[in-house]
């Protein structure tokens, strides 16, 4: 009879020894030794850039605002003037952002789905705004809405006052802020393409329906993360609102001219409004700062 075959007691030993690594190349270590020393470099920069220009001053607010405490600081947020500049605020940027949404998706469908001559000139000029100086933008509705440009008289003269008022302070908010729910929103239209809604026009669905049940589910991130760019941009706006607002304590002061015209009075009082002012706007910019966080990778997952 033939002899049986036994495994060999050290064969399994050597399979589970792990194969041997090739020598890496000094010329590839070194390589990597740079790459990593370039990488921390990199990262040191930027961490040291963030600190110098964003957390320490924010810090410095922080430490300003509550210097004396907590109850100077509620004094404040409950004067009557911050108050009313709470509800300007709000009033200006919620109308301001309520008109861009609807001009931003309303432009945006237009751009995309259709050709026309002038279509890149108009895509062109809706970025303007946001390209020069609010401050310019302030004058340029001055001297078309003001008491003596092209159209203010007329206006006046039908019990419209547009400039040093309420409208004016709308008007130059939606100006600077015209373009940012309309780029967020063009680049997802592209995207999805026309073919879904050409299946849901050969089914009969009307424009309201496809609206509803194509184009709205298809671009509500892109939507939601303009509408929050739109809104952080409309509550920080001060040139073009400075310039056709007056700014009068209690009627036409937003948060951002209350900041400012505190901050330049003299005295104790006055500069704890401004800090106390200046540290719920940060409050409500990183509130926006998260949310836009939030909804950037459902945006890019869509």
């Amino acid at each position: 009879m033939a002899d049986v075959l036994t495994p060999d007691p050290s064969a399994p030993a050597a399979a589970s020894r792990p194969a041997a690594r090739p020598p890496v190349d000094p010329r590839v270590r070194r390589a990597r030794r740079r790459t990593t020393r370039t990488a921390w470099l990199l990262r040191l920069v930027a961490v040291g850039y963030v600190l110098a220009l964003v957390a320490l001053p924010v810090a410095s607010v922080v430490q300003h605002t509550f210097a004396d405490g907590v109850a100077p600081v509620l004094d404040v947020l409950t004067s009557e003037d911050f108050l009313a500049a709470l509800r300007l605020t709000a009033v200006v940027a919620g109308v301001a952002v309520a008109l861009n949404t609807v001009f931003g998706v309303g432009m945006g469908y237009l751009l995309v789905r259709y050709r026309f001559w002038g279509r890149r000139f108009l895509s062109a000029v809706i970025d303007l705004p946001v390209s020069i100086s609010p401050i310019v933008v302030g004058v340029a509705l001055i001297l078309v809405y003001g008491t003596y440009g092209w159209f203010g008289g007329a206006l006046e003269d039908a019990g419209i006052r547009v400039i040093f008022s309420v409208p004016g302070m709308v008007l130059a908010t939606v100006l600077v802020s015209l373009p940012l729910v309309l780029r967020e929103v063009v680049p997802t239209l592209e995207e999805a393409g026309i073919e879904q809604e050409q299946a849901a026009q050969s089914l009969g669905a009307n424009a309201w329906q496809r609206f509803w049940r194509i184009t709205l589910p298809t671009i509500r991130w892109a939507l939601a993360y303009g509408v929050a760019l739109s809104l952080a941009r409309s509550l920080g706006e001060f040139g073009a609102v400075r310039v056709v607002s007056g700014s009068v304590a209690g009627e036409s002061q937003t948060l951002t001219l209350y900041v400012n015209d505190s901050y330049q009075e003299f005295g104790a009082d006055a500069q704890r409004q401004a800090f106390a002012a200046a540290f719920v706007l940060m409050t409500v910019a990183v509130v926006l700062i998260v949310v836009i966080a939030a909804l950037r990778p459902e945006e890019d997952k869509a």
